[in-house]
């Protein structure tokens, strides 16, 4: 079963400096029906004007997930660590018992674009950490680990039954990947593409239960996030 979210469906926030859709219900955006999926409880598709950002803000008992599609975001977190986020990278933070953060366009001239997930934590009060890795280059043309439970083959570390999957796919490519016995969220960061058959377009969403299956077709050219989900 697949039941798809259009992009033109998602909550939206717009302020002088940010332009924010949001897959599921977030801030003052309250929608029953669209409360998360599984231990997926957040994708944010943000862009954020030159120079400006989310100031200081506190988290807790939440691991965040940022990915970068264009230009740089730069992040400061009460552990101390500072650092600039680019396309091609992934970020992890572990809010856990309790971590404050903030968020800036790293550009003076230019917007970034960015998506920021939440997953529920497998537990509450886990110590706050923080992780930032480079993609492999399985990304391109195929799907590459992100993230995972266990941190395998260079993917940062989430901490629940949770794998993400990040890929830059082309018009000469086709993806499979298996969900037997498992549910999965596709989100099209942008270009196009066929789920099974399904025709999705960028910020399209699709939640993805009793299938055996994903296989994924662009449409010239596709970005995309697979969240598999237990």
């Amino acid at each position: 079963m697949i039941n798809i979210r259009r992009a033109g469906e998602r909550g939206h926030t717009q302020l002088s400096w940010l332009d924010s859709h949001h897959t599921f219900s977030f801030g003052e955006y309250h929608d029953p029906a669209h409360m998360g999926f599984g231990t997926l409880r957040v994708i944010n598709d943000d862009r954020v004007a030159p120079g400006q950002g989310f100031g200081t803000h506190p988290h807790r008992d939440m691991e965040i997930i940022t990915y970068v599609l264009d230009g740089a975001l730069e992040h400061r977190d009460s552990l101390g660590t500072g650092s600039v986020i680019h396309p091609g990278e992934v970020q992890r933070m572990s809010a856990g018992t309790g971590i404050r953060h903030s968020e800036f366009n790293a550009s003076k001239a230019e917007t970034v674009h960015f998506l920021q997930i939440w997953i529920v934590p497998e537990k509450s009060g886990l110590p706050p950490s923080y992780e930032q890795r480079a993609l492999p280059a399985a990304a391109r043309g195929g799907l590459a680990l992100a993230a995972s439970r266990d941190g395998r083959d260079g993917s940062v570390t989430v901490h629940q039954d949770v794998t993400v999957y990040a890929g830059d796919l082309d018009g000469a490519t086709s993806v499979a990947h298996s969900v037997a016995g498992r549910r999965a969220w596709v989100h099209v960061a942008r270009g196009s593409l066929s789920l099974n058959d399904h025709a999705l377009s960028a910020g399209d969403g699709a939640a993805v239960s009793d299938e055996r299956e994903l296989v994924l077709k662009p449409n010239g050219s596709a970005e995309v996030l697979v969240f598999d989900l237990a």
